[in-house]
């Protein structure tokens, strides 16, 4: 159906890469991707791809090791090159060291720059990927690329929540980083914003809430943010709605890496649900609260394969020519 596109996958979300393949109607590419027993990983291509189109998916999470996963791209990247493809789109899902964006401390790196160096520098003609942690990671790329978001599904999500009892609810930003985002959701769902005050005191990934920012005696909340790891700042902005009377309570993300036991401890909080998308693989023991409902990305990062690989604007996918609203998936 389409000539010289494959696609491929690493070990760290093969799912993801299989359900885009059955959008497009088109085999997974057969690729070994295993390690030897000194924990050396190697990459074999089991085919011909001289001057394809190929797009390796792969998801940069802790399944088993965030590290894993980033060498296995690589790996891979440069596998696809020595072998000659045309062209080399790294698609990730989930894109690792959003948070490490700056210098925000004497001494510290910035990560999610020198990652995006290594998967240049191994042959990636092309990176693919979605709702990162915040939009200037897309100029850390010395190639040119595309961010998607899965803006539409959860605000669609979202509106099936709200629409009996729009005016009992409001949306909680957790983190100030994302409120550019968040404005734009409660705009659509003409909700107002409340924002929670965070602050870090160490590296361990704990953290505070120290302020209030918006009316919230309201009696539903919805809570938004981009990813939910160790789910600290989650269950701290909980804690705080409860205070204030809030009976009933949402949760929604793009990212749930939900580290450690995060899944657990939302879920126990009594929340009604948490709403987010299949960027990462959740736990089994996640998936068994109940609590948490899984939206499927995985058509929109194939429409978005397709129209790279034909040459068609991705961004038209969000915002046609000459409308305002966000373009169906077929």
């Amino acid at each position: 159906m389409f000539r010289g596109l494959s696609i491929y996958t690493g070990n760290s979300h093969p799912q993801f890469a299989r359900d885009i393949c059955s959008y497009l109607e088109i085999p997974l590419g057969q690729v070994e991707v295993t390690k030897f027993p000194n924990d050396n990983i190697f990459v074999k291509v089991n085919e011909n791809v001289r001057e394809h189109d190929i797009f390796v998916v792969q998801s940069l999470v802790a399944n088993p090791s965030v590290s894993d996963a980033v060498l296995e791209l690589l790996i891979m990247v440069d596998a696809f090159r020595r072998a000659s493809a045309g062209r080399i789109t790294a698609v990730m899902p989930y894109y690792a060291y959003g948070r490490s964006d700056k210098k925000d401390q004497p001494r510290v790196p910035i990560t999610a720059r020198l990652l995006a160096d290594l998967i240049s520098v191994a042959g990636a003609d092309r990176f693919l990927t979605i709702d990162m942690h915040q939009m200037q990671i897309q100029g850390f790329f010395s190639i040119p690329g595309d961010e998607l978001s899965a803006a539409n599904l959860l605000v669609e999500e979202i509106r099936q929540i709200v629409r009996e009892r729009p005016e009992e609810t409001a949306m909680v930003v957790p983190d100030l980083g994302y409120a550019n985002q968040a404005r734009k959701l409660a705009e659509r769902l003409d909700l107002p914003l409340v924002f929670m005050h965070k602050t870090h005191r160490d590296n361990t990934g704990k953290s505070e809430i120290v302020g209030v920012i918006g009316e919230i005696a309201r009696r539903r909340a919805i809570i938004i943010d981009d990813e939910i790891d160790t789910g600290t700042t989650i269950v701290n902005t909980i804690n705080v709605l409860r205070e204030h009377g809030v009976a009933e309570i949402y949760v929604a993300c793009t990212h749930a890496t939900l580290s450690r036991d995060a899944a657990e401890r939302i879920t126990s909080m009594g929340i009604e649900q948490l709403v987010t998308t299949d960027t990462v693989p959740l736990r089994p023991s996640a998936r068994q609260s109940g609590k948490i409902k899984v939206l499927t990305v995985a058509p929109l990062f194939a429409e978005a394969i397709r129209r790279v690989h034909e040459g068609e604007s991705v961004g038209a996918l969000f915002n046609p020519p000459g409308t305002q609203q966000p373009l169906p998936l077929r």
